[in-house]
């Protein structure tokens, strides 16, 4: 493998701002890693988009990154992973593609001790049942509570994270899921790892928490090892941040879902 290929940067792509929360993952376990990320900040949410407007926005997506000579794409959204994640891999046949579906679904399989698993996450991706398969698939056995948390998003964007009003919507929103005695909840939204304190408190700490972006970081590091793509540059790092809209305001909040300074951030046109 040529050190040039090694050095090519990972594209990450999401709707918006959540996805950072999956860059920061990557970042601390594949601290050498280039990265490219695009949220389509113009055209969020995708969550409450039909599948077929959400496909054709990935087509969008998947090309701007490949335009950026990325070596693998990480599907960084809940939704695209879950209705458009073929659109990917047809547009880039021949690299490593990897969504937060899958990874999140096996964490928790093998986190859960009594097989009830509890999926939270925007409706588009609760309606897709995406989790639900996955999780079945790896445990057939398995008990699978869904819930949509719509208004999550919103609020951690507010930066209403530990707020009492969070805290409440919280608690009516996974009530269901513990009357059916879960013991581990997919965070199946990547705005959701923001609010583990809160949900940690609601749910009294009985219940283990998957955060998707982790799942996903450890799974990419496995596929970069396994076809010989790991960046062992001692160079530092290039982390490149390009969205459609608003980098402003992306700039402000980002900052927060990344736990670091995101530096320049540039607004591109993308839309085919």
């Amino acid at each position: 493998m040529t050190q040039a290929i090694t050095q090519q940067p990972i594209g990450v792509f999401d709707s918006g701002i959540g996805g950072l929360t999956v860059v920061r993952a990557l970042l601390e376990v594949l601290p050498n890693e280039n990265i490219v990320y695009f949220g389509d900040t113009a055209r969020v949410p995708y969550g409450s988009k039909s599948p077929q407007v959400v496909r054709e926005y990935t087509k969008d997506d998947v090309k701007f990154l490949l335009s950026k000579n990325v070596k693998m794409i990480v599907v960084a959204c809940n939704t695209v992973s879950s209705v458009a994640l073929d659109v990917v891999q047809k547009l880039a046949p021949h690299m490593p593609v990897c969504g937060v579906i899958v990874p999140g679904a096996e964490e928790a399989v093998r986190i859960s001790q009594t097989h009830r698993i509890g999926v939270i996450g925007t409706v588009g991706t609760i309606t897709s049942k995406a989790y639900t398969q996955a999780i079945l698939r790896e445990a057939p056995d398995a008990q699978v509570v869904a819930k949509a948390c719509p208004l999550f998003v919103p609020l951690v964007e507010e930066g209403w994270i530990t707020h009492a009003a969070t805290e409440m919507i919280a608690l009516e929103y996974l009530f269901p899921l513990l009357t059916k005695k879960i013991d581990t909840l997919v965070l199946g939204c990547t705005h959701y790892p923001l609010l583990k304190q809160t949900i940690t408190k609601v749910t009294k700490g009985m219940v283990r928490l998957i955060d998707s972006g982790e799942a996903t970081a450890a799974v990419v590091k496995s596929m970069l090892i396994e076809r010989s793509l790991l960046n062992t540059s001692r160079q530092h790092p290039n982390v490149q941040f390009f969205v459609s809209d608003a980098p402003a305001k992306f700039t402000q909040i980002g900052e927060r879902f990344l736990g670091r300074s995101l530096g320049v951030v540039k607004k591109v046109s993308i839309e085919s």
